[in-house]
């Protein structure tokens, strides 16, 4: 069984949103267009890997 405390934490939208300084209406819209960083969806609640929106930002500046 693999050990779940090295997997990290999951960034919610709002963490996201703060992160790149955009509003959280802008992370829908982009999901919705297949844009922006990847995003996982884990029931209803949108999730995202830290490192994978940190790799986004730094390849989309």
């Amino acid at each position: 069984m693999r050990d779940v405390s090295s997997i990290g934490r999951l960034w919610t939208v709002e963490e996201v949103a703060a992160y790149l300084g955009v509003p959280v209406k802008t992370l829908y819209q982009w999901k919705w267009r297949g844009e922006g960083p990847p995003v996982r969806k884990i029931g209803r609640h949108l999730r995202y890997v830290p490192a994978a929106v940190r790799r986004w930002a730094t390849e989309a500046a």
